[in-house]
């Protein structure tokens, strides 16, 4: 008796676990690839059950797609790899973890994508949902896949974190509102070129429904022209002739006035247009202007996002990790007058010059780990620059440059990987030194 063809899923780190989870208890017959899996993955397989095949450098993707019904990458998989070219060669279907739940759940969607600000603008909307009245979870770039959480019943609706990974992968991934907050260079080592990535991106209104509302940030025109002719629009920007703005202190959601920037937690320029944005997809996915105000007066902000985490001697040491591209940087040290600015790490392919017109406001920069000499190398000329092998090194040396005013600032502009698991750990040390380095000092 034939059997059906299998799906293929290409890696099987968080995401594409669920992915596999998920298809197994839907009785899909599947085929499951790592690249170079590790012994954690390898264990996990053989916990579940699940056959995983390693796929190396010179895997045949042509014959393991040869009989394939469709084929999901996880969304690490760079656009760059042979076994897109062989799917698509071959007219496999290769659709994502968004499109797989799409299958099997029609609960309401809503979804924000952004280059910066997209775990905040969704963990703030999910407040708003959830103080309304109405239970929700943010999945999608979180830690829970769309997949995996359409699997529990409670949820009314989804705020997916949508990142170029997962909509490049995506062919009908359709929520009901799609906010883009602004777009700069990132994850050029993933996509083929910044076109690519602007696309990726610009998919999150491809299959908006009919009642669907393609939500903008007014003072970015990659976004605004990307923005769907036939479908209903809302913008947003701190000023000027949008839908969602500040007038007088005052965050207005279109007629609506919803609080006094005075009484958010911070009020630095992104917070306040991430509020907006927040509320304004929020409102799409079912929250009250009651609910609104309430999660925008609790709201006390995310670690690593410019997080205050020591203070003496007149000055504030900021933990910024989160911030890997000069776009977020740039949000940052903007806050500030006087910063002495730690940046570097893993460089994901950007180009770190816009940097440079920074150097108003840095009294000196220091060039941290792996792409420090590419961030001296910025600023030469422009500001005082030191290099530093470790973050132990970056701290004590700005302890010693920082006079009372300065601020602090780890805002990397890159990537963590060369010294660190992710951004987390990184900002979790920067803190740790940071407090013993102003320990004792009034």
């Amino acid at each position: 008796m034939p059997t059906s063809k299998p799906t293929v899923v290409l890696g099987y780190g968080g995401a594409g676990r669920s992915v596999v989870d998920a298809l197994i208890s839907h009785d899909v017959d599947i085929r499951v690839f790592d690249d170079r899996p590790g012994e954690d993955a390898k264990a996990v397989a053989a916990d579940r059950g699940v056959t995983l095949e390693t796929a190396g450098d010179d895997f045949d993707w042509t014959s393991a797609l040869a009989d394939a019904a469709r084929f999901i990458p996880s969304p690490g998989v760079p656009d760059s790899h042979h076994s897109i070219a062989a799917a698509v060669a071959q007219g496999v279907d290769i659709i994502s973890e968004f499109d797989l739940a799409a299958e099997w759940d029609n609960r309401p969607i809503v979804a924000i994508t952004g280059t910066d600000g997209k775990t905040t603008v969704t963990t703030m909307a999910v407040d708003m949902i959830n103080a309304s009245g109405r239970s929700t979870i943010g999945v999608g770039n979180t830690d829970v896949p769309l997949v995996e959480a359409i699997a529990d019943s409670q949820w009314d609706v989804f705020v997916v974190e949508a990142s170029s990974f997962r909509l490049g992968y995506s062919q009908h991934f359709a929520p009901l509102a799609g906010t883009w907050l602004n777009f700069g260079p990132d994850h050029l080592d993933k996509h083929r070129d910044l076109a690519a990535y602007e696309a990726a991106k610009a998919s999150i209104w491809r299959n908006l429904p009919e009642n669907g509302v393609a939500i903008a940030h007014a003072d970015s025109p990659a976004v605004m022209r990307n923005l769907p002719a036939d479908r209903r629009s809302e913008t947003f920007a701190a000023s000027g002739p949008v839908d969602h703005r500040i007038e007088d202190g005052v965050l207005w959601l279109g007629d609506t006035a919803l609080i006094a920037a005075s009484a958010m937690w911070r009020q630095l320029p992104h917070d306040l247009t991430n509020a907006l944005a927040a509320a304004a997809t929020a409102r799409v996915g079912g929250a009250t202007i009651d609910g609104i105000r309430a999660a925008l007066t609790d709201f006390a902000g995310l670690p690593h996002r410019v997080a205050m985490v020591a203070q003496a001697g007149g000055v504030s040491w900021y933990d910024d990790s989160k911030a890997t591209t000069p776009n977020a940087v740039r949000a940052a040290v903007e806050a500030f007058d006087s910063v002495v600015l730690i940046a570097g790490g893993e460089n994901k392919g950007l180009d770190l010059r816009p940097l440079r017109d920074l150097h108003p406001r840095l009294r000196h920069v220091i060039g941290l780990g792996e792409a420090g000499p590419d961030v001296i190398e910025v600023f030469d000329g422009a500001a005082p620059t030191s290099r530093a092998e470790s973050m132990d090194v970056a701290v004590a040396t700005a302890a010693d440059i920082a006079q009372p005013g300065d601020v602090v600032l780890l805002s990397p502009a890159c990537a963590s990987f060369d010294q660190y698991k992710d951004y987390k750990e990184r900002g979790k040390h920067f803190a740790k030194l940071a407090q013993a380095q102003t320990e004792g000092i009034a």
